[in-house]
């Protein structure tokens, strides 16, 4: 009789049938453990997903965005200054330009399809570039009525206010001849209210001629005025400014008089 001795089994194994011993768990049946793929693998089968995340909260972020500039104020086309424009100067179309601002209650500026409007009208004050052009700034009101003449002022530097004259403002041109013989003549000297038309330049030793609009009647008078070269202009008070009337010294009550 033959006998036959076989290895005991390790442990973790289990006898089969044919005589092969079972795999041990974790291992392939060669004895080979299983491959795991590598962390960077996983990591880029992950990325994808992590680049649609992003791209879908940064289209959140434009998408809130946006809302938040809608629901603050729509963007609206206004008129602003090109260049500077003195008071009484017309707008012309190179003086304005359209700039967009967001919208508000408590600014008014004149749109921009108000523009065809706006030229032509005079500047009612200094308007300085890059200023909103508002309603208040122009006015149609004419330098020379119908009926008016102009009249050009030759005047020195002395017959001058100090406060440069511009188109619009109204003065007093005065009327200074010469004294009697003898400097006892005295009379009251006559005024002429006419309104600036337009300044000219200055010259090298200040004098400058100003356009004045008058009535028919009152240029002659005036022309003659300029041609002797006797006459003073200043500024006409304002509305509303007059120098009121001094007012007296209490009379002295009588004496024994009760107050």
């Amino acid at each position: 009789m033959e006998h036959r001795t076989f290895p005991s089994p390790s442990p973790g194994t289990a006898t089969v049938g044919s005589g092969q011993s079972a795999p041990e768990p974790g291992r392939t049946a060669s004895g080979i453990p299983p491959r795991t793929p590598p962390r960077t693998l996983r990591a880029r089968r992950r990325r994808p997903a992590v680049l649609a995340m992003a791209v879908a909260m940064v289209a959140a972020g434009g998408l809130g965005g946006a809302v938040l500039y809608n629901s603050t104020g729509q963007r609206i086309a206004v008129l602003a200054l090109a260049r500077d424009v003195p008071k009484g100067q017309a707008i012309s179309a190179e003086d304005l330009v359209v700039a967009r601002i967001a919208s508000d209650p408590v600014l008014r500026p004149l749109g921009a399809q108000e523009r065809t409007k706006a030229v032509g009208l005079r500047a009612t004050g200094d308007l300085r570039r890059g200023a909103l052009l508002v309603k208040a700034d122009l006015t149609d009101d004419p330098l020379v009525e119908a009926g008016q003449t102009v009249v050009g002022v030759a005047t020195k530097r002395t017959q001058l206010p100090a406060t440069r004259l511009q188109p619009g403002d109204r003065v007093l041109v005065v009327s200074t001849p010469d004294s009697g013989q003898g400097g006892s003549t005295v009379r009251t000297p006559e005024t002429l209210a006419v309104r600036v038309v337009a300044v000219g330049k200055a010259d090298t030793d200040g004098s400058v001629v100003i356009d004045v609009a008058v009535a028919p009647a009152d240029g002659t008078r005036l022309a003659a005025w300029v041609a002797t070269g006797k006459l003073q202009i200043i500024l006409a008070p304002r509305a509303g400014t007059a120098a009121a009337a001094p007012t007296p010294p209490p009379t002295p009550a009588p004496s024994g008089s009760v107050a």
